[in-house]
Formats: C-alpha cells, sequence, structure tokens
C-alpha cells in the first residue's frame, strides 16, 4: 500500500480529469499532438508509427486511471490492522459486481453504446471498490462503538 499522502494528489487527478470530461464534452476540448502508436488502425492499420492526434481523449483517461489508483492504493490517515481483511472482501464484492455489470451490458446493449460501457469499466472497478470499501469500513466503526 503507498502512503495516505498519496491521496490527496489522486484526489487532485481525479477532479482534474472531471473537468477535462466536462470541457471535453460541452466545448469539445482539443489539441493536437504527435505521438508514437505501437498499433493504429484509423484508415489503415499501421504498426509503430508516428501520427498528429486529438491527445484530449488520452490525457482525460491517464489523468483519472492515475488518480483512481493512487486512491484507492493508498492508505488510510488512520490505518487499522482489519482494513486489509476489508480490502479483500470489498475486492472480491467489487469483482462480482463488475462481472454481473458486465454480462448484463454482454446481452442488453449494443453499438455505441456497448463503446461507452467499455470505457466506463475503466474506471467503473475503481469506483466500486471506494464505495464497497468506505461502506463497509463505516459499518465496521459504528458497529465497533
Amino acid at each position: 500500500m503507498l502512503s495516505f499522502r498519496y491521496k490527496i494528489p489522486g484526489f487532485v487527478l481525479i477532479f482534474i480529469g472531471l473537468i477535462l470530461t466536462i470541457l471535453y464534452f460541452s466545448i469539445e476540448f482539443r489539441f493536437e499532438l504527435p505521438v508514437f502508436a505501437v498499433a493504429s488502425s484509423y484508415v489503415e492499420t499501421r504498426f509503430f508509427t508516428t501520427f498528429s492526434t486529438n491527445f484530449a481523449d488520452e490525457l482525460i483517461l491517464l489523468t483519472l486511471l492515475t488518480g483512481f489508483s493512487l486512491v484507492v492504493f493508498s492508505k488510510e490517515k488512520n490505518e487499522l490492522d482489519f482494513y486489509n481483511s476489508l480490502r479483500i472482501r470489498a475486492i472480491v464484492k467489487t469483482s462480482v459486481a463488475n462481472v454481473l455489470f458486465l454480462i448484463f451490458s454482454v446481452m442488453f446493449v449494443y453499438g455505441s453504446g456497448f463503446m461507452i460501457i467499455l470505457i466506463l469499466n475503466i474506471f467503473l472497478p475503481f469506483i466500486l471498490y471506494l464505495a464497497i470499501f468506505n461502506f463497509m469500513k463505516f459499518r465496521e466503526m459504528k458497529k465497533g462503538k
């Protein structure tokens, strides 16, 4: 586990990612940047190539992914011994919920809607884990008092 001090930069990155997401969809935020690609498939499929592209969506994904990773993999401010068992139970519940969500999506969501589900699924496990872990932690603290 990372030190608690990494949670703050994680939350800042999540906030920046959410602001960039709002800008991306509301004012079509974009900026062109030359990038290196191992594989690129637009008009033609090319391997190990460079080209100029709108890097805004990659920046948003990287910012959110890094932020969520820092928050999820950081210790609590007052780390207690039983948090590790809560984490394991939260990971199991998160995995089950995420698999059920994906099964439902495969069966009932089609076309470009399914692409949105796939992009959402990059972050959904982090969000589910944080919600489940904090709920379990709250419940244990309430039970202990």
